[in-house]
């Protein structure tokens, strides 16, 4: 056994402020490793030892036979219901309790229950009883006239894997996408239709990388996948699972890696379909009392602390992985898992802000050994965190003193666009402040940026478009009309997603249809809008007519991420050539590129003269050209050779207003 007390991490070398907290960063590091090889039994790996979802659940046996176990420790009794016997609890259908832990089985011959059979559990307990759904469920489906959610019996066919997955991705390009929501007409769209349609769109587009929202079962369809009900089962609203099986190989043999969002920083408060009160507590999977309730969501908060909660969701991260054959996933939340306030109403101001008693310490270990089983089943797979405070070292591995992810959110940017749009005209934005936003991230980590998610889309929000143009989205998106107001937008609009990929800490997010400058909001169907499906959908013709300006945003777009996809320029330092706030002039460099950005509404500058290495140089992208419906004031075909002037090399441009342009030096 490695002596934990002896042993040096370099977390706080890689980051000197972090000098004083070594011993805290030590003891989370002990904490973490203590509790894998209690897991393990001192000798296997994690990937051997999380098989909770093996155990339990429902299981069908080479025998014929069907096995049934659950864990609820505070029942007396469990019976299984269903049409089989008239949803009435017999005694041929009680479970047997296997130990004090709270197991129980049942072992049931499989040509009384069948593929595809709806069933629920009886749970007993002291003073009362309650129909529940188990917590390892496959399958669950609702009921179209009540409803009510019911487990489903599912033999899962054996897939054959068409296509391997792709190499690991160094520089996700992601795809944020919804499969509900993906389609054109007013309903909730299918795997098959994502898998058809949109795919092909995704690959067009030359993203790496398709991030899924809303797989795990949720009963609240406007909820966007986020209060989860039933854990390991894929919601029965978007098809099958063979289905979503035939969408992860399709999207794999395109090269796109496939990652889901995954929920285990809060769980769905509904008793009939969610695992609360399952047993007939409120602390079976999660924390008691006040605790064990998210004020703001909700929702229930997981005991991280107990060690039924840790398997189940280790499990979970390792089901989804094998059985989906997915690349990695994005977890959600994860600022309120970390912080026992949650991270309400706080500001991070400081390094101790980090290192106290408001850290939730078992959500840490959990985080830790989830990133840790995650590789274990795929070294290739990637893992993202969605964080908002900063924490220190969470994207930085665990064997130096971090959590294991390999990015974390960059979520402060989405705010200050809208904040930069919102509150300041644009004639006066700040070049120096925008550069140091985009920029200002942890040396040590790498990190996923974007201008907008599906967060700047929901109702009563507005996406950047929608921001910049506003009602003329409505009448004056054609190419033939000459809106000075749409003009501004369509070309701030392809400036600020540049930019904003331009300085990412390593990969970059877009959401679903935002590329193309998707208008208006998303609202799904609720009591509120007459239960309209309206805007929960995507206009992909939009983009597909060649007389309206969302096709040329289209277009730029899928410039632009062949131009990052095709070049290592994400791995390499970004270099401040050229900065000036009057002028509205922002110029960088970041391996063998040159982003000239000029966001003055007024000024071009016909002979921008700034230092770069010798060379001869080509344009690669120009927001202005007219391929996206710029006004075309540069020769994109001309050369840029440096000259030498007072002592070193010297380019010399021309930069039109509210324009970008990125160079590349030749070999």
């Amino acid at each position: 056994m490695r002596n934990l007390d002896a042993f040096e991490l370099r977390l706080w070398v890689d980051d000197p402020y972090l000098e004083p907290y070594k011993k805290s960063i030590l003891e989370r590091y002990r904490k973490t490793y203590t509790k894998k090889l209690e897991i393990t039994g001192y000798k296997k790996g994690l990937y051997d030892s999380v098989n909770s979802h093996l155990f339990y659940g429902a299981h069908k046996y080479s025998s014929g036979d069907r096995v049934f176990r659950e864990w609820a420790p505070n029942a007396k009794e469990i019976f299984l219901i269903g049409d089989f016997n008239n949803w009435e609890p017999e005694e041929r259908f009680k479970f047997k309790r296997l130990s004090q832990s709270g197991d129980f089985e049942l072992n049931v011959d499989s040509e009384l229950i069948k593929h595809k059979d709806i069933y629920k559990l009886l749970v007993v307990w002291d003073g009362g009883s309650g129909e529940r759904l188990p917590a390892y469920a496959t399958r669950t489906v609702q009921d179209p006239d009540t409803k009510i959610f019911s487990a489903q019996i599912w033999d899962f066919e054996r897939y054959e894997w068409k296509f391997p997955k792709p190499r690991r991705v160094k520089n996700p390009l992601i795809y944020e996408a919804h499969i509900g929501m993906s389609g054109e007409q007013g309903c909730v769209s299918d795997f098959n239709y994502f898998r058809e349609v949109v795919l092909p769109k995704v690959h067009k587009g030359g993203y790496n990388t398709i991030q899924l929202m809303a797989l795990q079962e949720h009963p609240y369809y406007g909820s966007f996948g986020y209060q989860v009900s039933s854990f390991f089962a894929l919601s029965s609203r978007f098809g099958t699972p063979e289905e979503f099986k035939m969408l992860v190989d399709k999207a794999h043999s395109m090269g796109i890696a496939v990652i889901m969002d995954l929920v285990h920083s809060h769980a769905v408060s509904n008793v009939l379909e969610g695992l609360s009160q399952l047993d007939g507590t409120e602390w079976q999977y999660f924390h008691a009392g006040e605790k064990g309730d998210h004020p703001s969501w909700g929702s229930k908060c997981f005991d991280y602390g107990k060690d039924n909660v840790i398997h189940f969701l280790l499990s979970n991260c390792k089901f989804w992985m094998e059985t989906y054959n997915l690349d990695g996933f994005r977890f959600d939340g994860v600022t309120s898992m970390i912080y026992k306030d949650h991270g309400l109403g706080r500001e991070f101001s400081s390094y101790a802000d980090y290192f106290n008693d408001n850290i939730d310490e078992d959500a840490l270990t959990y985080l830790s050994l989830a990133n840790l089983v995650i590789k274990e089943v795929d070294p290739h797979s990637i893992t993202i965190a969605e964080e908002v405070s900063g924490f220190p070292g969470l994207a930085s591995a665990f064997d130096i003193g971090g959590i294991g992810f390999d990015f974390r959110m960059n979520m402060g940017i989405a705010d200050n666009w809208i904040k930069w749009i919102k509150e300041i005209p644009d004639e006066s934005w700040h070049v120096g402040d925008i550069f140091y936003t985009l920029t200002n991230k942890r040396d040590d980590e790498k990190t996923i940026s974007y201008c907008e998610c599906h967060d700047q889309a929901l109702v009563g929000d507005k996406t950047i478009i929608f921001r910049l143009i506003d009602s003329d989205m409505y009448c004056c998106m054609s190419k033939e009309l000459q809106n000075l107001n749409v003009q501004r937008g369509v070309a701030l609009h392809k400036m600020i997603r540049l930019i904003t990929l331009a300085t990412s800490g390593g990969g970059y997010l877009n959401f679903m249809g935002n590329e193309f400058g998707h208008p208006e909001w998303i609202d799904f169907p609720r009591e509120g809008n007459n239960w309209s499906y309206s805007y929960a959908r995507r206009q992909w013709s939009l983009s597909e007519d060649n007389n309206l300006l969302y096709h040329y945003l289209l277009m730029f777009d899928i410039d632009m991420i062949s131009t990052f996809k095709e070049s290592d320029v994400l791995n390499r330092a970004i270099n401040l050539i050229y900065s000036h706030n009057e002028r509205q002039l922002l110029i960088f460099m970041r391996g063998d590129m040159i982003f000239m950005f000029n966001f003055s509404p007024q000024e071009s500058y016909s002979d921008l003269q700034f230092y770069a290495p010798k060379g001869r140089y080509r344009v690669v992208l120009n927001s202005d050209s007219n391929n996206y419906e710029g006004f075309g004031r540069n020769d994109d075909s001309t050369k840029y050779v440096t000259n030498y002037n007072q002592g070193a090399h010297q380019l010399s441009v021309y930069l039109p207003s509210r324009c970008a342009i990125v160079l590349k030096k030749e070999k």
